[in-house]
């Protein structure tokens, strides 16, 4: 079993002093709490008896419903029948690898990936290939000449594991010619893709991209969604829909896990979307998350030396910032913790030890002035190390990784990028 970035850092940052750019979490301080008072009001009236009792191990009909109702503002339709309410996303990803995963099996994953996978990948025993990414998201023709390897070794993954829009952690989507491809692929090759989709309807500019299980159909494409990102991650409640082999067997692993998911959480659900338009909620949160996001890549740009490089998302949580080299961020980190301020590693996203000059920050529990004091505590750190490696070295301090592109647009104090730009075949 591996250790969780996310596990090792919560402890330190729930210390008040402590500014964290570290966790994925939605700022829960945005829900009314008239709104709450009155959806516990509405269940302790109406439903009291049944919130305190053992529900079924697929969830209830009115939480599918709900479920249903998210999916098709993102335009798919499912049927509640192939829905499994589950103890969060992260509980899908876990089901799902239980599921189908046998110690050595290969999954594929993009590189970097969501952190909180990659222990339950580990504690499972899989071989993860990772796929690298640039700034239209995964590189699908090295997908492709990875399966081809695999092929000729006798190896087969057991499904593909992907975040297509406003990646985790590098805030990058997949394009659609890529998405299109991807699909097809799974279908010729009669691959199983899991498509993690937390951050879709948290859009800050551009169009919305259709999500695979539209250009899938449900034939091979399992769909795992959450709460956690448009109403709070404390009812602990996601969802997975998955083709009905599949969904029987996640079904069974759910049982032995848990027996069933909250039936209180599921009822708060239901109650919330029959008291309020929950569309409105998330637009305001889009518009809070929209602003934090400029503040942190404008803070980027102020405190953040030349060398270093960063994503700009349209959507979604997180930054992905990547420094010169001979920087570990590892270490940096636990330099920056002396100064009271936390970020995510870049290794963590990895399982080859890959990504140890970046970093994934955060943007949407801060308000502005803490993201600005925070980035400028990390930024004060970095510009010591690369003074001192200059000093070390008597090399120029304007280092750049060796991986790194041309910077999209320059900016004052940094350079700001989309990851890497996708590479084009020549035509024909």
């Amino acid at each position: 079993m591996k250790s969780s970035a996310m596990r090792d850092l919560m402890a330190v940052t729930q210390r008040p002093e402590v500014i964290s750019l570290a966790g994925g979490l939605p700022d829960t301080s945005t829900f009314p709490p008239d709104t709450f008072a009155a959806v516990a009001q509405r269940i302790a009236t109406e439903s009291c008896a049944k919130a305190l009792q053992y529900g079924p191990t697929e969830g209830l009909d009115g939480t599918k419903a709900c479920i249903a109702e998210v999916m098709h503002a993102e335009g798919m339709r499912c049927d509640p029948e192939d829905v499994i309410v589950t103890t969060g996303g992260q509980q899908v990803i876990d089901l799902v690898t239980k599921t189908l995963v046998d110690p050595g099996d290969v999954v594929v994953a993009e590189a970097p990936t969501y952190p909180g996978a990659v222990p339950t990948f580990s504690s499972y025993q899989a071989d993860v290939v990772q796929i690298e990414m640039d700034a239209d998201g995964m590189r699908v023709d090295l997908l492709e000449e990875a399966l081809d390897r695999l092929e000729r070794d006798g190896r087969k993954p057991k499904f593909i594991y992907t975040v297509p829009t406003f990646q985790n952690p590098a805030g990058v989507s997949m394009a659609l010619d890529r998405r299109h491809r991807l699909v097809e692929i799974a279908h010729q090759r009669e691959l199983l893709v899991l498509e993690d989709n937390p951050y879709g309807m948290l859009r800050y500019e551009g169009e919305a991209l259709p999500p695979l299980r539209v250009l899938d159909g449900g034939v091979y494409v399992m769909y795992l969604g959450t709460f956690s990102k448009i109403l709070s991650p404390g009812i602990r409640l996601g969802w997975v829909v998955a083709p009905p082999p599949v969904l029987d067997k996640i079904n069974q692993g759910k049982a032995g896990a848990d027996l069933c998911s909250s039936t209180l959480s599921q009822l708060l659900v239901q109650a919330y979307f029959s008291e309020v338009r929950w569309r409105d909620y998330v637009d305001s949160l889009t518009e809070i998350y929209r602003q934090r996001r400029d503040t942190m890549l404008d803070a980027l740009a102020r405190h953040f030396p030349p060398q270093a490089e960063w994503t700009r998302p349209g959507g979604g949580l997180f930054i992905w910032a990547t420094l010169p080299d001979f920087i570990d961020t590892t270490d940096l980190l636990a330099r920056c913790l002396r100064d009271n301020v936390a970020f995510v590693p870049g290794e963590q996203a990895y399982l080859d030890g890959r990504g140890r000059n970046s970093m994934r920050l955060n943007f949407s529990i801060s308000d502005e002035e803490t993201i600005r004091e925070g980035v400028r505590r990390i930024g004060s750190v970095v510009e010591e190390l690369v003074a001192l490696y200059g000093t070390l070295t008597g090399a120029e301090s304007a280092v750049r990784s060796p991986q790194s592109a041309e910077p999209e647009a320059p900016v004052e104090g940094g350079q700001v990028l989309r990851m890497p730009e996708r590479r084009r075949r020549a035509s024909g």
